[in-house]
């Protein structure tokens, strides 16, 4: 059975995620040292000791759902369940691009642990900046709107389904959109606890830093199918996967698009390998015939029939 593995971004995170995968296998303990050497913290304590509102911190958020995600694949390859391809929501793209080879799992952390400084200290020093999900309206409409306003700095960030997008932009900008969507037949635009306008050129800064942490980084070819939220297509060597990294952060994530080209490609089904269940919500959403299953508990991993 050709299966894809997901990978949630931030807000799937949670106190204690990835708990039962650590108590039950070696490989996944051994994975967490990895990653705190990787990134400099204790990523035990992290995951298994923080508050809630500790791991909703852009900085320790990233990292804890690049090892939480991780080690759910890890789980899931223990279990049996192979993977034929990989794809990832913002920063769950990350934990990709090391299942399909791209990156070692050593500096995937160490850059993801960058990622999430960077993208908090750009959204801190905005001067105000934050992020609205706009539910029941297409993107055609929400970017009609807009456009029709006249607001030049607010975007769109993150295209989740056919009826679902997230709006991106500074914080006066973001609230007059809100209005507008809702008059333009948006049935809830719901404010996002967020550090920053992610996703948006609101984040430049950290995109131009980010990109020069890579130049010493090696970026392999893709040894299976592995997709890209910048361009919604599959990756298809090192060097563009090295130019999507950083492009990324300010680009907005083309998940409708992601959907359609695994479709496309055969696969059977796709797991959520990470906590909560928000990427097989928005693909049930698409209306796509290929099952989804939530993976982000030893249980649920467990219950998927190989």
């Amino acid at each position: 059975m050709k299966t894809c593995f997901l990978f949630p971004g931030q807000g799937a995170q949670y106190p204690g995620m990835a708990k039962d995968f650590f108590e039950t296998s070696k490989a996944v303990r051994q994975l967490f040292e990895l990653a705190s050497e990787a990134a400099k913290i204790d990523i035990k304590k992290l995951l298994f000791d923080s508050d809630e509102e500790t791991l909703k911190q852009t900085q320790n958020t990233q990292i804890a759902l690049s090892v939480a995600e991780s080690a759910a694949a890890l789980s899931a390859r223990e279990h049996g369940i192979v993977p034929s391809g990989f794809a990832g929501f913002s920063v769950g793209e990350w934990p990709a691009l090391a299942e399909a080879g791209i990156l070692s799992s050593f500096d995937m952390f160490r850059l993801v642990s960058e990622r999430g400084r960077l993208m908090d200290e750009a959204g801190r020093n905005s001067g105000g900046s934050t992020m609205s999900a706009v539910l029941f309206l297409s993107s055609d409409k929400v970017e009609q709107a807009i456009a029709e306003a006249g607001l030049k700095n607010v975007w769109v960030a993150n295209y989740n389904s056919p009826v679902q997008c997230v709006i991106s932009g500074t914080e006066i900008d973001v609230a007059a959109a809100e209005e507008k969507l809702k008059a333009a037949g948006a049935k809830r635009v719901v404010r996002l606890k967020v550090s920053g306008a992610f996703h948006s050129p609101i984040m430049n800064s950290a995109k131009e830093a980010f990109a020069a942490l890579l130049d010493d980084i090696t970026f392999s070819d893709p040894r299976t199918a592995v997709y890209s939220n910048v361009t919604g297509a599959r990756i298809l060597s090192g060097r563009q996967a090295r130019e999507l990294a950083s492009a990324q952060i300010i680009s907005p994530v083309k998940w409708v698009a992601e959907e359609g080209a695994i479709a496309a490609d055969g696969f059977d089904r796709c797991v959520e390998t990470g906590p909560g269940s928000v990427l097989s919500g928005l693909w049930k959403a698409s209306g796509s015939t290929i099952p989804c299953f939530a993976g982000g508990t030893l249980d649920s991993i467990a219950s998927i029939s190989l």
